[in-house]
């Protein structure tokens, strides 16, 4: 049992996390659109909580999964562009969970090991190995001509293609197949699939499923990007024609085939471990065309850094409950650790959730934090170098893009994040005191990219004048339960305080 915060909360021991890869909320059935089939999901959802303000750290795949398996930001953990991998004294939730006693196996897309897009095949610390299996695995299964068809969306239109031919099915085979095998165990499952991301294979009836479908386009597919950032609008290109309409046939089924890859798994947790906590959520989302603007990458808008999270805990969360506070992928791994029964260690950088999972009216979070640094390293087109840092309070939200201008949302009358309120004097006090948050945010996680630069922005009248050493402070990395103590830099001893005045 846990004592938590005056109440008695039950404890497991059994923990699954299910995640996909690019899926927006309004591409589940639960969330709102009707038109989307994700049966298996919307009944997750029915039978858990669902949180309706739930945000990426970067809404890239690699930075994503970063702050999600680690607990601590992109910035602070080093995986903060794709391609780029974690540092060496990061340790991760599979570690943590694996040291105390846990069966730990990761079945799926990993992104952090400093590999190109598949990964390196190879199973990192923390984790089974004999159910490791990420996208390099996968390729490796099948033969030359097998992996060009893996890789092309117009394979979905051949009949003879069969769910067992995808990477979803047989990391889903897997998973079943660890529950079916470690059920009487401790154990913490995480089973990632690269769906829907591109390239969108799915077999029939799938494929088929959205052809005549259009996506709805909501009103800021006509965002001028007038009083933008100058980014944004090179990155839309010329936007003086006609809006086209959004036909994401493959891309749409492949969701809905997700969901059922999805629900043989839950099948199989009902089956072997149906008092387990389970948490579904996914990387970041798709603009399919909003504000002009496709895939993800250097913005903070909604379509692409608000994500799906539903958890399901039999005993704990109520079914149907909807949290509407604001919550953040740094929250899992403080979630899972405290759901276990274990210790929270001083890095992490979120805040656990049980008390908002027993009570969903409860909230934990004042703001959640969001940033940006590099989509991948060595793809070139997908706008460079763009460092960003966001806050948003659950209905404001400020967005410092450090080489362009900067935003101000207010989402409660503004939903589509249109009117760009930065310069607004009649919202100069909110914008001010979110701009401290961020900045306290940056100083307190040891960003690297922290500086007087980012106080100084045209927009803040009272900002402190530019200095080199700017606040002066000093912040060591607390990880005691790897690492030895940190030794102050003036003494050569231990330190006392990890955060403290060097003038």
């Amino acid at each position: 049992m846990i004592q938590l915060k005056g109440a008695i909360m039950p404890q497991t021991h059994q923990i699954i996390i299910i995640m996909t890869d690019t899926q927006r909320t309004d591409m589940l059935g639960c969330y709102g659109n009707a038109a989307m089939q994700t049966p298996c999901l919307d009944r997750l959802a029915g039978e858990g909580l669902r949180f309706q303000q739930a945000y990426t750290c970067q809404p890239v795949c690699g930075p994503a999964r970063s702050a999600l398996f680690t607990g601590t930001f992109p910035h602070s953990n080093g995986s903060w562009g794709n391609s780029m991998p974690l540092g060496a004294n990061v340790t991760t939730l599979g570690e943590r969970m694996q040291d105390e006693g846990f069966h730990t196996a990761y079945i799926g897309k990993w992104h952090l090991d400093g590999g190109d897009y598949f990964g390196l095949g190879h199973c990192p610390d923390g984790w089974d190995s004999d159910y490791w299996y990420d996208m390099r695995c996968y390729l490796e299964e099948l033969t030359p001509e097998e992996r060009l068809r893996s890789r092309q969306p117009a394979t979905n239109q051949d009949p003879a293609l069969t769910e067992d031919f995808t990477f979803g099915h047989r990391c889903g085979n897997r998973a079943i197949e660890f529950l079916s095998k470690h059920h009487e165990e401790n154990f913490c499952l995480v089973v990632s699939y690269d769906e829907p991301h591109g390239p969108w294979l799915c077999p029939r009836p799938y494929s088929e499923m959205y052809r005549d479908y259009q996506w709805p386009q909501g009103r800021n597919c006509w965002d001028t990007l007038a009083g933008k950032p100058a980014h944004q609008q090179v990155w839309a290109g010329d936007i003086s024609g006609e809006v086209n309409p959004i036909t994401p046939a493959d891309f749409l089924g492949c969701n809905s085939f997700v969901d059922h890859e999805i629900g043989r798994v839950v099948e199989a947790i009902d089956r072997y471990a149906s008092d387990a906590l389970v948490i579904y959520t996914s990387d970041h989302g798709d603009f399919l065309g909003a504000h002009r603007l496709n895939n993800k990458g250097p913005a903070m808008y909604d379509e692409i850094t608000r994500i799906p999270l539903l958890v399901r805990w039999p005993g704990v969360v109520q079914p149907g409950g909807v949290c509407p506070h604001p919550v953040s992928h740094i929250d899992l791994v403080p979630t899972v650790l405290a759901a276990a029964g274990l210790p929270l260690p001083e890095v992490l950088e979120g805040r656990e959730l049980l008390h908002t999972l027993a009570t969903p009216i409860l909230r934990e979070n004042d703001a959640v934090f969001m940033e940006f640094g590099r989509y991948e390293v060595d793809h070139d087109s997908f706008g460079g170098f763009q460092l960003i840092r966001g806050v948003f309070d659950g209905r404001y939200k400020l967005v410092i893009n450090l080489l362009t201008s900067d935003e101000l949302y207010d989402l409660e009358h503004d939903p589509d994040e249109l009117d760009n309120l930065i310069l607004s004097d009649d919202h100069l006090s909110i914008r001010n005191a979110l701009h401290d948050r961020l900045l306290d945010w940056m100083n307190t996680t040891r960003d690297p990219f922290r500086g007087y630069y980012w106080e100084r922005r045209p927009w803040r009248d009272d900002a402190r004048p530019a200095s080199w050493p700017y606040t002066n402070m000093t912040r060591q990395r607390e990880n005691e339960e790897y690492e030895r103590r940190q030794l102050d830099y003036d003494t050569g001893l231990e330190i006392t305080e990890a955060v403290r005045w060097k003038g």
